[in-house]
Order: structure tokens, then C-alpha cells, then sequence
């Protein structure tokens, strides 16, 4: 069982230039591979990989096949519309695919049903008239597939094709109630569903290629499911085809959903149904209620079928508003009957947040933060509560690609350091730049994460790459402090009603650290760097001593004013972290006691800013206020802003310009410019 992980998490890893500097462009211009996608018998696997070119400014998708016996890597199809594939069928190189567009033309989609080997022998097996996605298909007894895959979905329960639907006369929105808007996109009555279909073997043809018709229209199992709200899965913004699942033998389906009984923006509680395949919404039967298992109220995640249809694992979170509680294992039996749920190792102090079966179905490979890196453990399933897991990986899966071999350990180190916020010493990673002696001196590039609930692990990111920010000349320090994830959820809980105080103490403590024990960094050329509740606390420290330590200051997407935390979208966060509600904003209140501008007289240091338009978590009048503020007090200071990009920024040309613009200030301030000037 632990070859597949090995082989997904391989996969996924990007492969850069062989380099020991890594620039901007090279980071963003590397191959981005996809999950490993393994054929049954285990022989092979095949996954996307993309490449940005900046000289044509496009991305190209292509597919690759690795062999996993041999190693050896090689292209598997240049058709970039290939979207999804499953393997399915009478062969164990049997695969039924997406086709990202259809025949008609009209925003649909297409399944083609084809042998892994000789793609030339692709048969078209249904067009699909709206843009589904998150195929998920098995083979029963019977030699028919049944499959899943999901769209948005009308009221009425038919799919919903923005290609075809007619354009209103008007475009404005009206709501009457609150959550108008999610992340980067304002909510329409249109809501996603899982949507079921089955394909016909024909008995005039028995090549593992072809063969099968839909068989009738898709069915809608969750539209229509309603109470104080409506039904949803996949769970938006992020949710795809791991918020469902179908039974080995096509009998079943499970779906993930918001609670349809609480108003979606103040609760974060979500549900579990179990619907027959055969079925429709109305046969739906919630696995997880509020109240059938004791404390178990929160978000629910990953719920998946064992390999022989038998159980079916999923994780739980026990607040109801509280988004980063520690997820719970749990395991159902998948009978509406006798569902039976309980949970396992209940009292492991660990946030698991992958899950997949063992192929025997006795025990669960889980992956979970734990002391800075994502490990993988071994769950039984009849663990008791005071089980604790073991893990079999430790640093992660080692990179195979020979594109890596210009990085390694070297790279990076770590430093455990105390803090008057906890009684337990609190970690932060070292990334060293290229060539890195410790003879000689580097500006300090002190990056502090987002979340807060969150952490830096030893991991590889095309967002916030440590090392590509330690390839300008610096030493990275990413301390992990309180609210970070893999020390056990008291560390995480403890910063609410606290942002301005114990994280504070937990950077101030690490600094010092730096500053009395690390020789080789010069923290009198330091500078420091957040996005999100790493931007808050640029914004934060701006205002208080630790603040006059750096050079320089980059905020990115973070709170300036604390008193319009209500102009997010998901109130239980702002609620949760705040430790109550926006009712009387007093000198009592975290929401005005943490709040930076209530220091502006001390803001001192130079000061970049960014904020995107569709950022709705966070909007965008916090970084404009706090450009303005900055640049009416005399503070140098530069406002970057995309208009189309969220909390994150994705588009490779954007991306290029976030790092030019960034560098180019935080190395005008640290000294390792020569430029004239910073803008």
C-alpha cells in the first residue's frame, strides 16, 4: 500500500532547472505535475504535466507515463483536452476520460472510453451538455459502469451551462440573507451537485476501447435537499470529487454538504449522505447528523468507501464554527440501518487531512502536520482512542527527479526556540541561499505565515517559495508560533481572542533567537513578509518595537483595521478568532484592542503593499487604507494590486510581477541592491 502514496506524492512534486539558485522566472516557469494516477495492477500511472512559457505567454498541458516498475518516465499524450481519467473497464489499461469539450459545441463535455495503450483507439461514449467535472467511475457485476462526476445545477435539478443559459436584462443581485459572496466569487441561486450516470456495455464489442452508451439521463442526488439552506456538494470554493465517493460495485454514493439546518455563514458544520446509486435526493440519508455521535457537530471531510464496499471513513471536526478544530477519524458502515459510526484513535492530538484505505480494509494511511513537515501514518481501524499512530515517513517522500538533484538537505535546517506565550518550545525552519557559508554574513528574510491557523512545513510551494526568496541573497527564518498546526491542537487554539499578543511574543522570541545565535544572519539588514494573518501581523508589528528591527515590511492581502473584520465573508472565522461577535466594538473588545492603526503614530518603517480585487475574504479597501495611511504619514510605501486575482495570485505573468515588485524593494532596503531607489 505504500508504494501508491509514494508514487502520488513523487508525481506531484515540481521539477525544476538543475540549479542551485532558483530565479522567479525559473520557479514559475518549471513543470507543475499533477496526482499519479496508477492503473490496477499497478504497472504504471499517468499524470498532467504544465509549463509556463513567458516567451509565449501560455501554458502548455501535456500528459506523462511513469513507469513504476522501471522508473522510466515518458509522454503519454499531448491532447491538452484530456482533462480527468479513471481507470475502468475489463482491462487493467481499460480507461474511461474527459474530453473538456463535446461535438455541439455548447460548453459541454465529452467521455470517451479508450485502452491506456493505443489512445488512437478512443471511442466517444456520451456528450454531456453542461461543463462536469471530478469523474469518478467503477465497473460492476453486471460489466456496465457507473459513474459520478458534478456541476452546478438549476433549482430543478438540471445542470447548469453558463454558455447556454439566457444573459438577464439586468445585472443586478439581490439577497436576503448574509454569505452574498464566497472567496472570489458572489453567490448565485446555481448551486453544485453530484450527478450519476451509467454507461451500457455493448455485446457487439469486446475491445477493452469502447463498447458501452449512456444508458438514460444523469441523475441530481443532491439538489433539492433544503432546509434553513440548500444542499451543496462539492463544497465551494475548494471541494471537488473528494467530497463524494461511489462503492466499489456502483451501488452506492456518499456526499459531503453543508448543514442544511444552520445559515452557511456562520457555521462551519457540514454533513455526510448516503444515497443508493439507484436512488435519487429523496432516498438521501445523513450518516453524521448534529447528534447521533456526541461532540461531533463541525466540518466533515474526505468520506470514502473501503476497497470492498464494507466501511466508509471520513473526518469530523467537533466545533461547529471553528474551522482549523482537529479532525477525528471516524468509520460508518454504509447501511442506512445500521450505520454504527465511531470514531478512531479519537485522542490523537494530530489533524489528519488525507485519508485512503488499505487495500485489505483493516487499517487507514492518513496524512497529517506533525513538527513542521506532512507525515504519513497508519491507522487500524479497531485502534482505541488512546492509539497512537505510527509514522512511516519522516522528511516526505524523497524526489526522484534528477531536475531536484540542485537541491537537498543542505538547503535547510531547523531551530526550536521558547516564548513566554507556551510552556513548549516553538520551531522555525532555516533556508540557506545558494553558495551559503558560514563565514559570511545574509540579510535576514523573516517570513511570517498566513491562517493563522496554519504553519511552514517542509514543503514545496510555487506561492511563497522560502527558497526562492533565500536565492536573492537571504537566510529565510519561517517560524512556526503559536496557531500553527502540528503540535497539538492547544498550540492551535490558543491564539484566539490573542492575535496581537502571543504570536507577537512568539516572533519577538525568534528574532532574538536569530539575532543572539546564528551568526551568519545580519538582522540589522533584515526585512519581513506576510500574506494574510502574515500580513496582519506586518501591519501589527508596524505599529510596535519589533516593527523598527526591519528594513522593511511587505504586506500581502492583510487586516488594517480590525473594526471591519464584518466585511469578510465567513463570519464563523472572524467570530471564532475574535472570541465573539461584533456587538460592542470597546476598548474590551480583541476587536479594537488588536486593531494596527491604533498605533499609526509609531509606523516608521518602509512599507510594501498588496491587495487584489477579488479578494473577498479580505477586501481590498484594507490594503488601499493602509497604502493611504502610510503615504499621509510619510512612510515610504508602494501599493501592488491585480484585478483579478483572489487571496492568492495564480497567473504566472501576475506572479512574475508580485516577485519582481517585491524583490525589488526588500533588496533595495536589505542592501543587496545597488539600485538608486526602491521604486
Amino acid at each position: 500500500m505504500r508504494l501508491p502514496m509514494h508514487v502520488i506524492a513523487t508525481a506531484a512534486l515540481a521539477a525544476l532547472p538543475l540549479v542551485t539558485a532558483i530565479t522567479p522566472p525559473g520557479m514559475i516557469s518549471a513543470p507543475r505535475r499533477g496526482v499519479a494516477l496508477a492503473n490496477p495492477s499497478g504497472d504504471f500511472a499517468v499524470y498532467t504535466k504544465t509549463e509556463y512559457s513567458f516567451e509565449d505567454q501560455e501554458a502548455t498541458t501535456e500528459w506523462e507515463r511513469l513507469d513504476l516498475i522501471s522508473g522510466q518516465i515518458s509522454t503519454w499524450s499531448t491532447d491538452s483536452n484530456i482533462s480527468e481519467i479513471v481507470f475502468v473497464g475489463p482491462t487493467s489499461s481499460s480507461i474511461l476520460y474527459i474530453n473538456a469539450t463535446n461535438e455541439e459545441g455548447d460548453g459541454g463535455i465529452s467521455l470517451y472510453s479508450a485502452d491506456a495503450a493505443d489512445l488512437a483507439s478512443a471511442v466517444l461514449v456520451a456528450s454531456l451538455p453542461a461543463p462536469f467535472t471530478g469523474l469518478k467511475a467503477v465497473s460492476t457485476p453486471s460489466g456496465a459502469i457507473h459513474f459520478l462526476v458534478n456541476a452546478k445545477a438549476y433549482s430543478n435539478g438540471t445542470a447548469y451551462n453558463e454558455d447556454l443559459a439566457e444573459a438577464p436584462a439586468s445585472t443586478a443581485r439581490i439577497y436576503k440573507d448574509i454569505y452574498v459572496r464566497h472567496w472570489d466569487t458572489y453567490l448565485t441561486p446555481e448551486r453544485y451537485a453530484v450527478f450519476g450516470g451509467v454507461l451500457s456495455r455493448s455485446s457487439s464489442n469486446g475491445s477493452s476501447s469502447g463498447g458501452y452508451t449512456l444508458a438514460g439521463g444523469l441523475t441530481n442526488y443532491v439538489t433539492g435537499l433544503c432546509n434553513a439552506t440548500c444542499a451543496e456538494s462539492p463544497v465551494q470554493p475548494f471541494g471537488g470529487s473528494g467530497d463524494y465517493d461511489i462503492s466499489p460495485d456502483g451501488s452506492q454514493v456518499i456526499f459531503l454538504t453543508k448543514n442544511i439546518d444552520l445559515p452557511l455563514a456562520n457555521y462551519t458544520s457540514s454533513q455526510i449522505y448516503w444515497v443508493p446509486f439507484s436512488g435519487s435526493v429523496n432516498d438521501s440519508v445523513p450518516i453524521n447528523p448534529i447528534g447521533a455521535t456526541p461532540g461531533a457537530e463541525g466540518a466533515s471531510a474526505a468520506p470514502t468507501f473501503s476497497k470492498d464496499g464494507s466501511k466508509i471513513a471520513y473526518f469530523q471536526m467537533n466545533g461547529i464554527s471553528y474551522e482549523s478544530d482537529r479532525n477525528i477519524i471516524y468509520v460508518a458502515n454504509p447501511d442506512s440501518s445500521n450505520l454504527n459510526v465511531r470514531s478512531v484513535v479519537g485522542d490523537w492530538d494530530r489533524s489528519p487531512d488525507v485519508l485512503i484505505w488499505s487495500n485489505d480494509g483493516n487499517g487507514l494511511y492518513v496524512a497529517a502536520p506533525d513538527l513542521g513537515r506532512e507525515r504519513v501514518f497508519f491507522v487500524p481501524i479497531n485502534a482505541t482512542s488512546g492509539y497512537k499512530p505510527a509514522n512511516i515517513t519522516d522528511e516526505g517522500v524523497p524526489a526522484v527527479d534528477p531536475a531536484l538533484s540542485g537541491l537537498g538537505p543542505q538547503d535547510v535546517s531547523e531551530f526550536y526556540f521558547s516564548s513566554n506565550s507556551t510552556d513548549i518550545d516553538l520551531q522555525a525552519w532555516i533556508i540557506y541561499p545558494a553558495n551559503f557559508s558560514e563565514k559570511e554574513t545574509y540579510p535576514l528574510a523573516f517570513l511570517v505565515h498566513g491562517g493563522p491557523q496554519g504553519g511552514f512545513y517542509n514543503s514545496w510551494s510555487t506561492r511563497w517559495n522560502y527558497k526562492v526568496w533565500a536565492d536573492q541573497g537571504y537566510v529565510v527564518i519561517a517560524p512556526n508560533p503559536t496557531a500553527s498546526f502540528g503540535w497539538g491542537q492547544n498550540l492551535t487554539d490558543a491564539v484566539a481572542g490573542h492575535w496581537g499578543d502571543y504570536p507577537y511574543w512568539d516572533l519577538v522570541n525568534a528574532w532574538d533567537y536569530v539575532n543572539s545565535s546564528l551568526p551568519y544572519v545580519d538582522t540589522a539588514r533584515g526585512i519581513a513578509a506576510g500574506a494574510s494573518f502574515g500580513g496582519y501581523m506586518m501591519n501589527w508589528i508596524q505599529g510596535h518595537p519589533l516593527g523598527r528591527r526591519f528594513n522593511a515590511l511587505v504586506t500581502h492581502d492583510g487586516v488594517t483595521n480590525s473594526l471591519a473584520d464584518y466585511a469578510t465573508e465567513e463570519l464563523w472565522f472572524i467570530n471564532h478568532d475574535e472570541a465573539g461577535t461584533f456587538t460592542s466594538p470597546n476598548e474590551t473588545s480583541t476587536y479594537y484592542r488588536w486593531n494596527p492603526i491604533l498605533y499609526y503614530e509609531n509606523w516608521a518603517t518602509p512599507h510594501f503593499v498588496v491587495h487584489n480585487d477579488l479578494d473577498y475574504r479580505l477586501p481590498v479597501s484594507e490594503g488601499i487604507m493602509l497604502f493611504n495611511m502610510l503615504q499621509v504619514k510619510g512612510v515610504p510605501s508602494k501599493f501592488l494590486n491585480f484585478p483579478d486575482e483572489n487571496h492568492w495570485v495564480l497567473n504566472q505573468e501576475n506572479s512574475l510581477v508580485w516577485h519582481t515588485e517585491i524583490f525589488k524593494w526588500i533588496n533595495y532596503y536589505s542592501g543587496l541592491s545597488k539600485a538608486a531607489s526602491p521604486y
